[in-house]
């Protein structure tokens, strides 16, 4: 091709920067039917209990709030009724969905052959998803039997916060504590 010419289309020129795909949405829901007492599941703090629905005034302007308290952690969360959805803040897990995550308890680890720091990276975007399905494949992939070589720091930390979260929804879900449900999910691990 000559100097000062534009290449012709059949030679192949890129067609721009690629974009990266969005990030999923989130599993939340409008939030119109959350009511005083129900239990519900903020993706990056776990399960927590609404209190109420409050009116709030807020820049001079009325704004509805769904007070969440998350007693493991003394805290309060206020979100927006009308970003409930977008935020992921969901009721518990239905029946199917949780049936779902235990059986991926039960299937085999699928560890990748990626570095630790990039896999560490999608465990926490698995947890902090909210998805008990995503969250139980965190689990799966970090349990270690007896006979395997134990985990480091970092791995013991995302597998303990996974199973927290794991066990604290299944815990409000069967009406028990988090160490009663946690060993119903230990048990679900030994049958894989």
């Amino acid at each position: 091709m000559a100097e000062g010419q534009a290449p012709s289309p059949s030679e192949g020129v890129a067609a721009g920067p690629v974009r990266p795909a969005p990030p999923p949405k989130p599993l939340g829901n409008p939030g119109s039917d959350f009511r005083e007492g129900d239990h519900v599941v903020y993706p990056t703090h776990g399960v927590g209990q609404v209190q109420g629905i409050e009116t709030m005034a807020v820049a001079g302007q009325e704004l509805k709030v769904i007070i969440v308290t998350f007693e493991e952690n003394r805290m309060t969360l206020r979100v927006p009724l009308n970003k409930a959805a977008s935020s992921g803040l969901r009721k518990l897990a239905a029946g199917g969905a949780m049936d779902e995550a235990l059986d991926t308890l039960k299937g085999r680890a699928r560890i990748k052959r990626t570095m630790w720091s990039r896999r560490a990276q999608e465990y926490e975007q698995k947890i902090n998803s909210g998805d008990p399905v995503q969250i139980a494949e965190v689990v799966r992939d970090l349990h270690r039997n007896v006979g395997q070589p134990d985990q480091s720091f970092s791995e013991r930390q995302i597998y303990e916060l996974a199973m927290d979260r794991l066990a604290a929804e299944v815990a409000a879900l069967d009406g028990t504590d988090k160490s009663a449900a946690m060993t119903k999910l230990l048990e679900h691990l030994k049958q894989g």
